[in-house]
């Protein structure tokens, strides 16, 4: 959410008083950066560890989705500027995949705890 918010005062859809577009873009940025190298690290650690299940199957291709995605939002934020009327679409996409992918593999290490 914190996310969506930066991004609709950059964006300028949202205008609160204590901050402009211009710092808010940054911060998305910066956020989003820090955010795609977990996403990296913890994607080598898993299959690292775990290597691919079958039983994971779905949690595997939303991973691998969710990687594939955020790296084409990245190279349409810094190289393929003129594809820029898809961020909207990528940005919620990557929501989606990460929260997939996250659903899917808690949902196993709750119902064993």
């Amino acid at each position: 959410m914190y996310q969506l918010v930066l991004i609709a005062v950059a964006y300028d859809r949202l205008r609160p008083a204590f901050l402009r577009p211009s710092p808010a873009g940054r911060a998305h940025r910066a956020v989003g950066d820090t955010i795609a190298g977990l996403l990296v690290i913890t994607a080598v650690m898993c299959v690292s560890y775990f290597g691919f299940e079958d039983d994971a199957a779905l949690h595997a291709v939303a991973a691998v989705g969710l990687l594939i995605v955020l790296a084409l939002k990245i190279c349409v934020v810094r190289w393929w500027h003129r594809l820029g009327p898809m961020l909207p679409v990528l940005g919620i996409s990557v929501w989606v995949l990460l929260a997939l992918t996250w659903i899917t593999s808690a949902g196993a290490f709750l119902a064993d705890s």
